[in-house]
């Protein structure tokens, strides 16, 4: 019996968008409890030092996230987190911005599984997006981009989920509330500028998180080693929000 913690020993798992972030706090749980690790990002360099083997890969790119993929007999574990917020309301938001939030949240999720289910088919295993509480579970002020995206990243989820329950390959959404990563940073310092200050930016943040706080990326990867696990052998399809109370 694998002892406590290291659940995943001997689980092959690809992570996107691991340099930073969710993904990076996924990939180091994903390590830690025994799982090989293949952590992939755009900014490889970002990736240095990390226990596992990286490599660099766009996820909007199909032709190159099946060349990847294709190194791969067996995947047991995937963890897809890319994701792109662009801020602004449906006026807002242009088409440009409305088909880059596409491309890089939506997109790279079909490029990405549609390229690892086939290695994932003969022993099943754990698929795991990372979505958000904005989008098909609650709306958010300017995110109309996002909330759509991340929306459609939950339908898709749901949709494999169905496709591939009868092999043993299981499907879930993991819905952060907001989490504190250099994402987000950025978010926060581009609306100080409309809002005149740091503090009314974190403000608007806080004021719809009931927990008074944001998260930590190290708090979603506690969930997605979870999902990882045989633990959640009998979790499909579902959507798992780790929000701080904002969906209560």
């Amino acid at each position: 019996m694998v002892g406590e913690g290291m659940r995943l020993q001997g689980k092959i798992a690809v992570v996107t968008a691991a340099a930073q972030g969710i993904g990076r706090a996924g990939a180091e749980r994903l390590a830690a409890e025994g799982a090989t690790v293949f952590a992939t990002d755009l900014r490889a360099d970002l990736l240095d030092g990390f226990p596992g083997k990286v490599a660099a890969l766009d996820a909007t790119d199909h032709a190159a996230v099946h060349a990847y993929m294709a190194q791969f007999d067996r995947i047991d574990v995937l963890l897809h987190a890319v994701g792109y917020v662009f801020q602004g309301d449906i006026e807002e938001t242009r088409p440009e911005d409305w088909r880059r939030s596409m491309s890089i949240t939506l997109d790279s999720a079909y490029n990405v599984i549609q390229a690892a289910v086939p290695r994932m088919k003969a022993n099943g295993g754990s698929i795991i997006t990372i979505a958000s509480v904005a989008g098909s579970t609650k709306g958010f002020a300017k995110r109309a981009a996002y909330g759509a995206a991340k929306a459609g990243v939950i339908g898709l989820t749901k949709a494999i989920a169905a496709d591939y329950l009868k092999i043993g390959l299981r499907a879930n959404a993991v819905c952060p509330g907001t989490v504190d990563s250099p994402s987000w940073r950025a978010r926060v310092a581009e609306l100080a500028e409309q809002m005149g200050s740091e503090e009314a930016a974190l403000q608007f943040f806080l004021d719809r998180q009931p927990a008074g706080r944001v998260g930590t990326p190290e708090e979603i990867a506690g969930m997605i080693a979870f999902l990882a696990s045989d633990d959640a052998g009998f979790i499909t399809g579902q959507v798992l929000n780790v929000d701080g109370g904002i969906t209560i």
